[in-house]
């Protein structure tokens, strides 16, 4: 392969990475703090909001993310009496979706995080005569998110990869680009670029977190 094949599939690729980045970003950001409050939701003193939370994660762990992004982008529209109201852009849909999914599997990485927590500390700040809220924001969330870093990263790393399924909801990204170049040139070399790429973002997601969790570590 000559070095002007590689730049002319390279650039078309960047450009769809660019989506790639961009969907992760926006469900990265969103999906954390609902995950939280999912998980705050599952804590909750009032059961009926704790089993609507349970249920939610359960369905949305329960079941594979590409069909639930064919449900929002295909078959909310094909609901009778709103389905015209319910018409997104791809992208959005698949926003929707990435965003309700990981929100659900962060949720049980915070719960996770929480139960890790020995109980003495919740007695040693009664001691130090800090309320529940000073408790909680002080001792326990503290101490649950750096529990929760190593998994977090881990469910970062695998959003990284899921976002080649936006491939099957017609959003052109990484992939796309890569498999347009590969039935054009009937050439596997695109793959190869292709795969370059996503190891190259992970590896920059990886990196990112082990500085954070240093950060955690040495506070």
């Amino acid at each position: 392969m000559s070095f002007d094949y590689f730049i002319s599939i390279l650039k078309p690729m960047l450009q769809g990475s660019q989506m790639t980045i961009l969907l992760f970003i926006i469900a990265i950001v969103l999906s954390i703090p609902f995950g939280f409050l999912l998980t705050l939701a599952v804590k909750s003193s009032f059961k009926p909001l704790s089993w609507l939370a349970q249920a939610y994660i359960y369905v949305m762990r329960g079941t594979p993310l590409l069909l639930q992004l064919l449900i929002i982008c295909f078959g909310l529209p094909m609901i009778p009496g709103i389905g015209q109201y319910l018409v997104l852009d791809r992208f959005t849909a698949a926003c929707i979706g990435f965003i309700l999914n990981y929100a659900a599997y962060f949720a049980e990485i915070f719960r996770g995080g929480l139960l890790a927590i020995d109980k003495g500390q919740y007695e040693a700040a009664q001691v130090l005569g800090l309320n529940k809220f000073q408790t909680t924001t002080r001792v326990i969330l503290p101490q649950m998110f750096r529990i929760a870093i190593p998994s977090l990263a881990n469910e970062s790393v695998t959003l990284v990869k899921d976002t080649a399924l936006l491939y099957a909801v017609a959003v052109p990204e990484l992939l796309h680009y890569a498999e347009t170049a590969v039935n054009r040139d009937f050439t596997i070399f695109p793959f190869f670029v292709a795969g370059a790429i996503y190891l190259i973002m992970t590896l920059v997601l990886t990196l990112i977190f082990k500085w954070i969790e240093r950060r955690f570590t040495f506070e």
